[in-house]
């Protein structure tokens, strides 16, 4: 090597420090070394470096996500501990309006937690419009919609309302012409 390949080496390396390209920075000498016992052009010399610094850059990412996801499940399960103490200082819990709406299997999941931490600790109220037979629908498993019913209906009372629903009477008479 001589002393203008020094120079331009140095230089070489300050400018991709400068453009913050470290894996080219850091390549950059054994990469013209491979490429000139190759005989290979300042192209694929430039290719092969461009080629290292982008596969650093995605494994450097892919880490920042893989820890991102890892210190966002943390808070998730801070969080849920926080609300898992929280229910259970409750006298009373109510779920109303059981399956209005199907829940995805995480919120299923959830749920069934929710009735297991209140089940004999806590009066817990359910109200519903689903008979028993279609909680699967919005359980999404038989499995977890029998395990939450044997708790829900251990030690309990099942109260059956028929009828118009007293929204609907409401708006009927609020309907009503005055006379």
């Amino acid at each position: 090597m001589n002393k203008t390949d020094t120079k331009s080496t140095v230089l070489l390396k300050h400018h991709l420090k400068a453009l913050k390209l470290p894996t080219m920075c850091a390549e950059s000498e054994k990469v013209a070394q491979r490429c000139a016992a190759d005989n290979a052009d300042h192209l694929a010399f430039l290719l092969q470096l461009c080629e290292l610094e982008l596969i650093e850059r995605e494994r450097k990412a892919a880490e920042r996500r893989l820890k991102a996801a890892r210190l966002l499940e943390a808070k998730d399960e801070r969080q849920l501990l926080r609300l898992r103490q929280q229910l259970g200082k409750l006298d009373l819990l109510i779920l109303d309006e059981l399956g209005y709406v199907p829940a995805s299997k995480a919120g299923a999941e959830l749920l069934f937690d929710v009735i297991a931490i209140a089940y004999e600790r806590n009066s817990l109220v359910v109200t519903t419009n689903l008979p028993f037979e279609n909680w699967t629908e919005v359980l999404g498993s038989e499995r977890l919609t029998g395990a939450a019913l044997d708790r829900l209906t251990h030690r309990c009372h099942i109260l059956e309302t028929k009828g118009e629903s007293y929204r609907l009477q409401d708006a009927k008479r609020r309907r009503r012409p005055n006379g």
